[in-house]
């Protein structure tokens, strides 16, 4: 499983506050805790007002980068955001995020075609997020079309289905699921990916939905996920899936894993 660690965030009111006073310790802290707990990449969003996000953005880029050697993950709803913030990290990373709304690809994929970098890619567009798995999946060969025009592999995108509450949602996660699937049925090498904890919003007890919506996920293809690789058991339970799913072998890493302490502590 791809890691995105979500912590470095500035809509949490901690993090907020720590951009604010230009805090170093407490953002390498975070940066280098989720490096340990096996993120594969380091999400930075500095969630402030745009006249100040690109500047706000390389504070925590060269903050990040002076912590750990593990890729950034770029991350704005400000396409032309994320594209400037490119160019402030020394190694290829992870944009977060483009998809068909506006000129969000246009602006992104020129940018990275030549390049290492990779890209989540959201199933939406200026309609706004489809109701229907068949209207996601026409966004979705709309994407693909536009990263066959620019050359870049299937392999370099993160497929965001689009994850919503499951309270209001009406058919639970099957939507989900089956785009998932139908996706990686199509391109075997593309990577899906979303953010786990947006299942369980107004939820009591969010932690049993997220765990069990990921579980299935991974069933149906999910191979990415921005979630809080602090979360041991959350962690446990992708490796312990891993391994059931057939992609350990002899199960070293989830022994491994366990060995390292990435579960937290087991009774």
């Amino acid at each position: 499983m791809i890691i995105i660690g979500e912590k470095i965030n500035g809509a949490i009111p901690s993090v907020a506050e720590a951009i604010e006073k230009r805090d170093a310790a407490f953002i390498k802290n975070l940066a280098q805790s989720q490096a340990d707990a096996g993120a594969s990449f380091i999400d930075v969003c500095a969630s402030t007002d745009v006249s100040v996000e690109l500047e706000a953005m390389k504070w925590l880029i060269d903050t990040v980068q002076g912590a750990t050697e593990t890729p950034i993950a770029v991350d704005s709803p400000n396409a032309e955001i994320c594209a400037k913030a490119i160019t402030l990290c020394n190694k290829p990373g992870l944009v977060n995020s483009v998809s068909m709304e506006g000129d969000k690809i246009e602006q992104v994929f020129p940018v990275i075609a030549d390049t290492k970098w990779e890209c989540v890619a959201l199933l939406c567009d200026d309609t706004g997020i489809p109701k229907s798995g068949e209207q996601r999946l026409k966004v979705f060969a709309d994407i693909m079309a536009k990263a066959k025009e620019y050359g870049i592999a299937p392999s370099r995108l993160h497929i965001d289905p689009l994850v919503e509450m499951l309270c209001t949602s009406e058919d639970g996660i099957k939507t989900v699921l089956t785009v998932i699937r139908e996706i990686k049925a199509q391109y075997p090498d593309i990577h899906v990916t979303g953010g786990a904890s947006n299942i369980s919003f107004n939820l009591p007890a969010r932690k049993f939905v997220n765990q069990a919506f990921l579980i299935l996920a991974m069933g149906a293809g999910m191979d990415s996920a921005i979630i809080n690789p602090l979360h041991k058991h959350m962690m446990g339970l992708i490796y312990a899936t891993e391994a059931l799913m057939g992609m350990d072998e002899y199960c070293m890493e989830y022994i491994n894993g366990y060995r390292e302490g990435l579960f937290g502590q087991v009774k």
